[in-house]
């Protein structure tokens, strides 16, 4: 059974997942190769947000491009250190989603 310290981490490594969706929703190039990347059409992007592997999947995306990492955070002030926490959560114990 989670606890609420583990239920809370994942519930802000949901929404840091959800913040970086409405950050690339504002950079066509980048949406547009995240969601080459997963597969995943535009029209589906609504419902792969309750999927926790697109979750992520959008982590793992800022997580592989170090200066879009830190475009994210100036951007949105969520800091570098919350997307890899995120990333650690989203992941699991087997690391990295593959695409």
């Amino acid at each position: 059974m989670k606890s609420q310290k583990d239920t809370t981490a994942a519930q802000d490594a949901e929404a840091t997942a959800i913040a970086i969706l409405g950050w690339l929703a504002g950079e066509p190039e980048l949406l547009s190769r995240f969601l080459a990347l997963t597969g995943v059409a535009p029209s589906e992007v609504r419902n792969a947000v309750g999927d926790p592997g697109f979750l992520a999947g959008l982590v793992d995306f800022l997580m592989s491009h170090e200066p879009t990492l830190l475009a994210f955070s100036a951007a949105t002030g969520i800091q570098p250190e919350a997307v890899v926490h995120a990333h650690a959560i989203l992941s699991g114990p087997h690391g990295s989603t593959d695409f």
